[in-house]
């Protein structure tokens, strides 16, 4: 036994690293041809650095149904890890670790889900190579990581469409389906800290994986344990094709068919400041805006696509910091918005002027409801949807976002239908719907306009209103199936031109939905707990809302849980909700809220939800009211949770 496997038995052996970790330590070495990661290993375990070690092997990076997502920049840089870069940069390689994203995690999530698509197609009878459409972000190592895909793609017998430069994530789902592809990844990790990446896994439908082929994905993925393949003879091997700014003008033409009243925007410009955030968005979203008509100001310094995200302390439109230098360059030009797109652009968060003449940050929630309500009301007002056809349209929303999506809808006579947080399964309603459309009428469905789309499911299935989560997620088109920041802008520039066109500000808008249907505000917020003590403890507590659900918060009664782990729960449309760990509590008095571990970051989630009548005397007081017994309920569960967490041991 070598010197530090020594010192690391001794650690186990005291409790200094879990023996999972140790287990796991031997599961990379032995299943890697990495000769680096064993003096990576080594030298953590010299330095001492116990937390470290066991943050890195907890556990094995398991494939989800939304792929991987982990470190690939440790708390602590070993110099193997540091190679030739200078401090401050990125390392020359990713982290070690069973439970990081490297690239052993990447080759066995890659060839895990070519194994199943070639099982899928030969199932199929199709005596084919798959085709895989690969992209990324501007993140640290997602060059690296797509173009390593792409070569195992090919050595395994598939061709691989990579694109040329960052690109955002759903234009990867456009792409797919305008190929007629069989899958495709995304190498991103979205609005995470700079430090992380993922592999973000879609099948042949543009949406991400759902069953049934998720759990046939996952088994395959799962079951590599090492990352050694040998590369197919090179006359049964894939090729490679670049994409480039062909599928972006593509893109870019089905983009436009988002927009109800172009001729809202006619000889209308307005001033807007942009930022993507240091990632893709600015590649489509600038040039967009301008061709509508409006004049942009980029945030100079954000501009520039870079891993570190250096201007912010993160790359989140949820978060008003992130913000913060593109209002002040509004506040400096005199601009009528802002708007930003994280890393991926797939979320878009917006800051409007208000009547008070400041820049106002709108929640996602609300970015959402507005443009919910103007597409329904257009749809209606163009005889699109009609009293007769007005049961097949739909507004889909995740169950943690706000109610006041469902007040609009229902008012409109249109229906919604809830899903759990994720837009994959947004999108795996559209491929439901695309498929309800007899196939004699769908015929090949993907060459058709948006308006030959949506008038067939209108006649034979459902028709997509607006898709959206709070989470600064939004949908509007069929033709991508996942959230798209890209198509949000567009829908948020129609809307500011519609304020603008009846004199008005987007917070009038905004007040005068809150007149009609009633003052919702919602809170979230969150609980960190980082590394492998941290994922434990967010374990312990979700559990523990389940074994020992509340009875009484904050001075009102508990009328209503809805435990999704333990119950069978059914959408609006009769289909099984997958089990999951959230809990949903309904309070006398109206307020509400939800608990879930979040999927990508490790934090534990709360979702609180509160509501004030329509019509308001006093629409300033009822916001107060509604906000304040919102702030009363966090304040409860805050000191709730901790009491949990104590009471477990935990803390």
């Amino acid at each position: 036994m070598s010197n530090w496997r020594q010192r690391l038995a001794e650690a186990v052996g005291a409790g200094r690293v879990l023996a999972d970790s140790e287990e796991n330590i031997e599961l990379l070495l032995s299943g890697t041809g990495d000769e680096r990661a064993e003096d990576a290993v080594g030298e953590l375990v010299d330095g001492g650095h116990w937390a470290e070690l066991n943050d890195r092997f907890y556990k094995t990076l398991a494939f989800g149904t939304g792929g991987l997502r982990g470190r690939t920049i440790g708390r602590v840089v070993t110099s193997v890890e540091r190679g030739v870069s200078e401090p401050g940069d990125r390392p020359e390689f990713p982290c070690y670790g069973t439970a990081s994203m490297n690239f052993y995690n990447v080759n066995r999530a890659i060839r895990g889900f070519i194994s199943y698509v070639k099982k899928h197609l030969a199932e199929s009878g199709e005596d084919r190579k798959p085709v895989f459409v690969i992209a990324r972000d501007t993140r640290h190592f997602s060059a690296d990581f797509a173009h390593y895909c792409g070569t195992v793609c090919v050595e395994t017998g598939c061709d691989a469409y990579l694109f040329d430069g960052p690109r955002a994530t759903p234009e990867l789902s456009f792409a797919l389906r305008t190929l007629r592809a069989d899958a495709g990844v995304v190498l991103t990790a979205s609005h995470n800290p700079s430090h992380d990446n993922g592999f973000k896994a879609y099948f042949n439908d543009g949406g991400q994986i759902v069953e049934p082929h998720a759990g046939g994905i996952i088994a395959e993925v799962n079951a590599l344990a090492s990352d050694s393949y040998e590369a197919l003879p090179d006359d049964e091997q894939g090729t490679v094709h670049a994409l480039g700014g062909e599928m972006d003008e593509k893109y870019k033409e089905k983009l436009r068919t988002i927009l109800l009243r172009p001729d809202l925007l006619d000889g209308r410009s307005a001033r807007v400041v942009y930022t993507n955030l240091h990632g893709t968005g600015g590649w489509i979203v600038v040039p967009m805006l301008r061709e509508l008509g409006f004049e942009v100001i980029t945030v100079k310094e954000q501009d520039e696509q870079d891993g570190r995200f250096p201007t912010v302390d993160s790359p989140n439109p949820e978060n008003a910091s992130a913000l913060h230098k593109a209002i002040e360059l509004a506040e400096e030009v005199g601009a009528d918005a802002v708007i930003g797109t994280d890393p991926d652009c797939d979320r878009m968060g917006v800051a409007v002027r208000n009547a008070a003449g400041g820049m106002q940050l709108l929640s996602g929630n609300q970015i959402g409801t507005l443009m919910a309500w103007y597409r329904i009301k257009t749809f209606f007002e163009q005889g699109i949807v009609t009293e007769s056809n007005r049961s097949r349209a739909t507004l889909i929303k995740t169950f943690v976002t706000t109610g006041f999506q469902s007040a609009v809808a229902q008012h409109f006579g249109i229906g919604v239908v809830n899903t759990l947080t994720g837009f994959k399964y947004i999108g795996e309603k559209l491929r439901k719907y695309e498929e309800a459309i007899p196939a004699d009428r769908r015929g090949d469905y993907r060459s058709l306009s948006e308006e030959e789309t949506r008038a067939l499911r209108l006649e034979y299935s459902r028709f997509l209103v607006f898709g959206g989560e709070e989470s600064y997620g939004y949908l509007g088109g069929d033709f991508v199936r996942d959230k798209d920041g890209n198509g949000s802008v567009v829908m948020f520039a129609e809307l500011a031109a519609f304020a603008m066109s009846g004199e008005k500000r987007i917070t009038d808008l905004l007040d005068e939905l809150y007149h009609e249907y009633g003052v919702y505000d919602e809170m979230n917020t969150d609980i960190v707990l980082e590394g492998a003590e941290g994922a434990a403890r967010i374990a312990a507590l979700t559990r523990s809302y389940s074994a020992q659900p509340p009875t009484e918060i904050d001075g009102s009664g508990v009328v209503k849980i809805q435990d999704f782990s333990r119950e069978d729960v059914y959408d609006e449309e009769g289909d099984l909700i997958p089990r999951a760990g959230m809990i949903m509590v309904h309070l006398e008095g109206g307020r509400r809220f939800a608990v879930r571990p979040s999927g990508t970051e490790p934090k534990i989630k709360f979702y609180l939800f509160g509501k004030g009548e329509p019509e308001p005397v006093d629409l300033a007081a009822s916001k107060a009211a509604v906000q304040a017994g919102l702030e009363a309920l966090w304040k409860w569960l805050e000191s709730d949770a901790h009491s949990r967490m104590e009471a477990m041991g935990e803390e």
